[in-house]
């Protein structure tokens, strides 16, 4: 089960909510200070991404919830079940079948010998939900219905509210849905792992 059948009476990492704004600065670069503009969104959802034990201080991180890509439904592994992109898998696993031919066999021992892995490191699925607005999805072949919702970590944005005290002074009623323990913890071991990844310049200086 992805999300519990109560609320409760806390704010949680991986929470859905609503009701708050976001703003996104964008620039052409960093001395562009004439030549800029902020963007202000209302988005139908967010999730909190605050680690349960950071919520409050009047701030919180957040990321708003987006429709799915389209090209995942072209893998059936994810089709059956677009949240088993939340888990590491085989390799053959993370790409469609006419993808995994294409390799060379050079490619394919590569990542056979890396085992299991995430795919899309920056993504976390959100399950389907009665809440959650279905959204149609255009594909060459088909066109899909879905309501899979997705964050991108690459995209949180910090709040400042004053009604943010503790996850227990909090603005509840803006809550709409919480994970199961077992799903806040993939959201919270995907994360960490996205954040955590040493990149290769630093593994040659470590050896």
């Amino acid at each position: 089960m992805f999300y519990q059948k109560a609320l409760d009476d806390t704010l949680r990492f991986g929470d859905v909510v609503r009701g708050f704004v976001l703003a996104s600065p964008n620039l052409e670069g960093p001395a562009s200070h004439d030549n800029y503009r902020i963007d202000v969104s209302l988005p139908s959802f967010c999730v909190v991404l605050s680690p349960c034990c950071s919520i409050g201080g009047k701030l919180i991180s957040l990321s708003p919830l987006i429709e799915v890509r389209g090209s995942f439904f072209d893998n059936p592994f994810f089709e059956e079940d677009l949240t088993r992109i939340n888990r590491k898998m085989e390799p053959q696993q993370a790409v469609a079948p006419h993808v995994w031919r294409g390799f060379s066999s050079e490619e394919k021992q590569k990542r056979l010998d890396e085992g299991y892995a995430y795919a899309f490191l920056e993504v976390f699925i959100y399950e389907k939900h009665d809440l959650l607005p279905k959204y149609r999805i255009h594909r060459k072949r088909r066109n899909l219905e879905t309501n899979y919702y997705m964050i991108d970590f690459r995209n949180t944005c910090k709040l400042n509210c004053e009604k943010i005290v503790t996850p227990k002074n909090a603005p509840l009623e803006s809550n709409c849905l919480q994970l199961t323990t077992e799903a806040r913890s993939e959201l919270r071991d995907k994360i960490a792992y996205y954040y955590g990844r040493i990149p290769e310049e630093d593994e040659i200086l470590k050896d």
